[in-house]
């Protein structure tokens, strides 16, 4: 049976034997005395095995359903019986298509694919223009979330002062949330008549999207704190006019790479520097894969730049509608789908890309 061989094809590419080896040692190791002694690496632990039980289940419950079928194709063989043929083809497309979309995730391999992500998205040239499209795009993202069933958290976020916004940093949470949101890492532009011109003319706005995995202080990566400047400021809303009495919102500055990260969005001091110096450890994580991918590409004589001009994708509304992904020159004329969140047709073809590539 085809199904059968497909099956024990991804069985093996999937290397399930070694993640059920995998899903014994964070058992063992979840019994130890002081497993919770250090509360961050321990749930970070418990993810991923609940992650490894629910794979390994998966393809134990696609092999139980695939021999269901072939004795019941056997049943039918031997009472020359096959009125129930429809309801196994059925069946069997069914069990096909999962075992298709499964193989999918082999071009979520990569070291951080697995993490939730941090999205962080810029207003770029363009005015009030390119804050209004920053916020579409924002909103783009968060229906992305829901269609998926992942959860998106705004982590801090600037607004513009007519219009739109000028940054936003969410928190995307969901299994191999990274891995998709990686395909979106780029310039986005967007052309149309734009509804803050008199003269209704065309515009053409940009807008950068970063994405980075999501890393845990003190598991992942070091932080010196003497290599921190922190700074506290009152948090400002609309327009930029101040919304706390109090200085809660947090601006910390890591000196030797010079990243900067602010966060303004909670209520108490406390919150905000806790969500700023996981952004920050995301950064520095991300900082040093860019490095040794550098690293790599000099040793291969390539040179890939990243510059604000190099747009990953065009949302084109006038004069006519097209989104075009500039990297896989898959393209569609549904933008208002793709405004409201129905982009993996981008982000599956992107990611074939990238393996094949």
């Amino acid at each position: 049976m085809i199904l059968e061989t497909k099956y024990q094809t991804y069985w093996c590419v999937f290397d399930l034997p070694s993640k059920e080896k995998k899903i014994q040692e964070l058992e063992k190791e979840s019994l130890e005395p002081l497993f919770w002694q250090d509360s961050t690496s321990a749930q970070s632990k418990m993810k991923s095995l609940a992650e490894l039980n629910g794979q390994v289940s998966m393809w134990k419950g696609l092999r139980e359903q695939i021999q269901a079928n072939l004795d019941l194709v056997e049943l039918a063989i031997l009472e020359n019986d096959f009125s129930f043929l429809d309801e196994i083809r059925l069946e069997t497309d069914l069990i096909d298509r999962k075992i298709q979309e499964e193989e999918f995730t082999l071009t979520l391999s990569g070291e951080h694919d697995h993490r939730d992500a941090i999205l962080a998205i810029h207003a770029g040239a363009g005015g009030v223009d390119s804050q209004d499209w920053a916020a579409m795009l924002t909103r783009m993202y968060a229906r992305w979330c829901d269609r998926k069933g992942f959860n998106n958290e705004i982590l801090d976020m600037s607004y513009g002062e007519e219009a739109g916004i000028k940054s936003v940093v969410m928190q995307v949470t969901g299994e191999f949330a990274y891995g998709h949101l990686k395909a979106e890492k780029g310039v986005h532009r967007l052309v149309r008549i734009s509804p803050f011109d008199n003269d209704h003319a065309r515009h053409t706005s940009f807008v950068l999207a970063e994405v980075i995995p999501k890393m845990e202080e003190g598991s992942d990566i070091e932080i010196n704190l003497d290599d921190l400047r922190i700074d506290v400021f009152r948090a400002g809303g609309h327009g930029g006019q101040s919304v706390q009495k109090n200085s809660t919102a947090i601006r910390i500055t890591h000196e030797p790479s010079g990243i900067v990260v602010t966060c303004q969005n909670e209520r108490s001091q406390r919150q905000n520097r806790e969500i700023a110096m996981r952004i920050l450890a995301s950064r520095l994580a991300e900082l040093e894969r860019e490095k040794k991918e550098k690293e790599l590409s000099d040793l291969k004589g390539e040179h890939i730049s990243a510059e604000w001009g190099n747009q990953i994708r065009s949302y084109v509304l006038h004069p006519y509608q097209m989104v075009k992904d500039h990297r896989t020159e898959v393209e569609t004329s549904s933008t208002n789908d793709v405004l409201d969140g129905d982009i993996d047709i981008f982000i599956k073809a992107y990611l074939n890309y990238r393996m094949k590539s």
